[in-house]
């Protein structure tokens, strides 16, 4: 069997989130401080640890099969490489922002100004849809620090919570598009690779699915499973399990976290007792 290789970004937070799905979908990697590349003892998988910005150009040239990276560098570098999985983490946004004095009403302020971004192609997509002519300054890293000095009058960058642009007297003003962690494929890879992606693909949708439920069980009188099992989404049935005491089962089910609380006060108010709520490691459908 052949190895799938993979690329991670080497640092930062997209680098430990990458590592612990991959963990989380049972694959153990040997990997040292400082080491680009890694092996799994128990998985056909290569892990490469590459800088970010580089990674939609080896998905191009087929140096690596696979790759987890933000969504906002594909559209910026790599708008043919196929998404086969979004996953949920490193979230954020690629905005406009602009200096807090300015009086900012509409994108079309910015026309004929001085754009410093690290996403040119984007910027350039961006406001050519709005017609609007932009002077873009590319530049590699501390982009928000570009109006300060005078060399740009607006920025485009990645937002997450917002911190960085107050710090810099910045504001958001214009969302071009929100960016999540993805599963992306090279165009260039075989058959022989793509079975083991589709076996990687499994068990990180397991993992995924797993992330946003949770398992809860509750006693309820034998008379109000049929009002409970309404309010309870289901993977196909209630599991009802007789209790002692006589006229009371014990219901089991799967919700959804985002919906928990709501879910939870409409099962108690329909007469569910004694409700317990744990973590699911894995959930395969």
């Amino acid at each position: 069997m052949s190895t799938l290789k993979i690329a991670i970004q080497k640092s930062g937070r997209l680098n430990e989130d990458s590592i612990q799905i991959l963990k989380d979908a049972g694959i153990s990697i040997d990997n040292g401080i400082d080491q680009l590349k890694a092996e799994a003892s128990n998985f056909p998988l290569e892990v490469l640890y590459l800088r970010n910005s580089d990674i939609p150009q080896y998905l191009i040239d087929g140096v690596v099969d696979i790759a987890i990276v933000g969504d906002n560098l594909l559209v910026e570098k790599g708008n043919d490489i196929e998404v086969i999985q979004k996953l949920g983490f490193s979230k954020c946004k690629v905005s406009v922002a602009v200096p807090k004095a300015f009086d900012y009403k509409s994108v079309q302020d910015l026309n004929g100004m001085r754009i410093a971004t690290s996403y040119p192609k984007t910027v350039l997509d961006f406001f050519n849809s709005k017609g609007v002519t932009v002077d873009i300054h590319q530049i590699s890293g501390s982009v928000e620090i570009a109006p300060n000095i005078g060399l740009a009058d607006a920025i485009v960058d990645i937002v997450s919570s917002g911190s960085t642009l107050f710090k810099n007297n910045l504001k958001e003003v214009e969302v071009i598009f929100k960016s999540e962690a993805v599963l992306a494929v090279s165009p260039k890879v075989t058959p022989e690779s793509q079975k083991i992606i589709d076996t990687l693909k499994f068990r990180i949708e397991s993992v995924l699915r797993a992330r946003k439920s949770k398992y809860i069980l509750m006693n309820v009188p034998n008379n109000k499973i049929e009002a409970v099992g309404k309010i309870l989404p289901v993977l196909r049935s209630l599991t009802v399990l007789p209790l002692a005491q006589e006229g009371w089962s014990s219901v089991h089910s799967v919700i959804d976290k985002d919906t928990f609380w709501d879910v939870i006060d409409q099962l108690k108010e329909a007469g569910a007792e004694g409700i317990l709520v744990c973590p699911i490691e894995k959930m395969v459908l």
